[in-house]
């Protein structure tokens, strides 16, 4: 598996904030699955509230 650095944006109360998460994943989409799962499941967030703005392998 090949390790991704995801970054991006989600929606929280007054305004957007900032991440970027590292992750282990065959691909990039599965990359991008588990940042949907893993930032949707931790602040409560659907996956239109998760902008992805970037993801690059390292």
């Amino acid at each position: 598996m090949s390790q991704f650095t995801v970054s991006g944006r989600y929606q929280s109360r007054d305004s957007y904030r900032q991440f970027e998460t590292e992750v282990d994943a065959p691909n990039e989409n599965v990359a991008r699955e588990r940042v949907y799962a893993n930032v949707g499941s931790r602040h409560g967030l659907k996956r239109t509230q998760i902008d992805l703005e970037e993801v690059s392998a390292q």
